[in-house]
């Protein structure tokens, strides 16, 4: 459970740092498990939400075990492709396998019950998280440490790797923007999720689905779960999402002077510190009306 606990942490820090140039910037996650109502349906914004948990839970269950926190598992096994001749297996890889059996066992289980939803709802959801198990396997890579006289690397140990959660997130967020609006369909003796608009082509395995639009997320309210945009930063001489044309929905901003305080011309002195002074500089920032 303390993986469980670090991972939602985690889920929330990295949603609302990957959504923080958007109208919505998951300010809904705040209140979880209560849920606002545009994550209790299923929105674009859930598919994203509980997509990103279920990476998470993985990746900290199977980063737990890599350093010996889990007494229940242990590193990776080594991976079973020969090793080129520049390098060799070491190393304690991230017990990935370990972390979907476990993840995938603590997030699917309320969607397998019947309270937690219409089935629409929780097909929809299983199917999200597997998507954000798969992105997180995507997410392995080989890394590497060099051994030899003055780092020579004349021997070099290798692992298989997670990438961290921000990279995972950013992934999942082009999955999310990308997302296709499904619709439930009995097909033979199942219920299944086809897509709305084409409903020859079946849903991709690697991509988010949802059931209901969103809210624009321009004005606060409570019953849709948004927010609103009054007050938000934004910036002025962009043209994305962060632009203060979108993300103020039209209503114009305000513009507002602030001092930061730096340290500056920082000098290293033999030996041994660092000496710096303090500079202030006036920059400009833009809220939405």
């Amino acid at each position: 459970m303390h993986s469980i606990v670090h991972a939602a942490k985690l889920t929330k820090s990295a949603c609302q740092s990957t959504f923080s140039d958007m109208r919505w910037n998951c300010s809904s996650i705040e209140s979880a498990p209560h849920f606002t109502p545009d994550l209790a349906k299923g929105t674009r914004e859930a598919a994203f939400v509980f997509s990103l948990a279920a990476a998470v839970v993985s990746h900290a269950i199977a980063r737990a075990c890599a350093s010996g926190e889990l007494p229940s598992c242990s590193c990776a096994p080594a991976p079973s492709e020969q090793a080129a001749p520049d390098f060799r297996w070491g190393g304690c890889g991230d017990n990935v396998r370990y972390g979907l059996q476990m993840g995938s066992a603590f997030s699917d289980a309320p969607m397998r019950n019947r309270r937690s939803g219409p089935q629409a709802f929780r097909l929809m959801q299983l199917h999200n998280t597997a998507v954000g198990r798969q992105a997180l396997m995507d997410s392995l890579e080989m890394k590497c440490k060099c051994h030899g006289v003055s780092g020579s690397c004349s021997v070099k140990t290798c692992w298989k790797g997670l990438q961290d959660i921000n990279s995972i997130s950013a992934d999942l967020k082009s999955k999310y923007l990308s997302a296709t609006k499904v619709i439930p369909r009995q097909i033979g003796t199942r219920r299944q999720l086809v897509p709305r608009e084409m409903e020859v082509r079946p849903v991709g395995e690697n991509e988010l689905v949802y059931l209901v639009s969103s809210p624009d997320y321009c004005s606060q309210n409570a019953k849709q779960g948004s927010f609103g945009t009054i007050d938000r930063q934004c910036n002025k001489t962009a043209t994305g999402s962060e632009s203060c044309g979108l993300m103020c929905c039209g209503r114009g901003y305000n513009a507002y002077t602030e001092v930061l305080v730096e340290r500056c011309q920082c000098k290293y002195h033999w030996c041994c510190y660092v000496s710096c002074k303090t500079c202030h500089r006036t920059v400009e920032r833009y809220v939405c009306k």
